[in-house]
């Protein structure tokens, strides 16, 4: 990724360096977005967008789950160190993990991604070995409660997720939906006095696994309903690949998808545009 990056070459690299240079969003997230330990492939990528006139000082990608050794034989072939057995599916430690960019300074306020499945109230195991139900964290990727700090005394918190997909493996349709039900139960702990944003992937596509999760966000009353078109429950079913799904702090202004259908793309940003009331 380092090398596409750099190279300037690669398709998919210029079709996302070309999409934010188009849209100019403040955050944005990444939830298929190599890990490395000092940051070297996310400070290339800024440094090539900041040469383009989009400056981004603010990275966060800490050390998450894709690729985590777990120690276990999770997906039961018999095997150790298999992609499946990592406590998020991962041919490496941090393959395909989470990364922010943002123009406003970023604090980390909770970090969940250490939390263990079976923990979760109400989780879903019934494929879990129960030998690995003291071991297996529920975030394939991290679950993060994120600050970012726009100035004027407010700030606006990020939920951030990415959830495995449900359509592989026994136990993947039980995790996608627990990963999303996380919110739900993080919401009946209290909701924050910030408005705040739920930004990720719940990677739910139509006909596939349990929409429960996200028709109980859908309907939450702390929350917006996701707007019609690139966040919305698809086809009237709950599904949403990638979700953007604001607090009732917070103003929807504008939304949509880039590129914009029906023009071709192989992967679309998901933007919201959203305005914070004053103090």
């Amino acid at each position: 990724m380092l090398r596409d990056i750099l190279s300037g070459k690669d398709a998919e690299v210029e079709a996302v360096v070309a999409g934010l240079l188009a849209v100019r969003p403040d955050a944005v997230l990444f939830t298929r977005f190599d890990h490395d330990f000092a940051g070297v492939a996310l400070g290339a990528l800024a440094q090539r967008l900041a040469a383009a006139g989009l400056d981004y000082p603010f990275r966060f990608a800490p050390p998450q789950n894709r690729g985590l050794p777990s120690g276990l034989d999770l997906d039961g072939n018999g095997r150790l160190g298999d992609p499946d057995d990592a406590q998020g599916y991962g041919r490496f430690s941090g393959d395909g993990a989470m990364a922010l960019l943002s123009r406003h300074p970023v604090r980390l306020l909770a970090d969940h991604s250490g939390r263990l499945w079976a923990d979760l109230p109400g989780a879903r195991l019934g494929a879990l070995p129960g030998a690995a139900q003291g071991v297996a964290r529920l975030s394939s990727s991290a679950h993060w409660e994120l600050a970012l700090d726009p100035g004027g005394g407010r700030s606006v918190q990020l939920w951030a997720w990415a959830a495995t997909p449900p359509a592989f493996g026994a136990r993947n349709p039980d995790r996608n939906h627990d990963e999303t039900a996380f919110w739900l139960h993080r919401l009946r702990q209290g909701v924050p006095s910030d408005p705040f944003v739920l930004i990720g992937l719940p990677n739910l596509g139509p006909g596939q696994g349990d929409g429960a999760a996200l028709s109980a966000l859908a309907a939450h009353p702390a929350l917006h309903r996701p707007p019609h078109g690139p966040s919305s429950l698809l086809a009237g079913q709950p599904a949403a690949l990638s979700l953007l799904q604001p607090s009732h702090g917070l103003a929807v202004a504008g939304h949509g998808l880039h590129p914009a259908p029906p023009e071709p793309a192989a992967h679309r940003m998901v933007w919201l545009d959203l305005t914070l009331a004053p103090p």
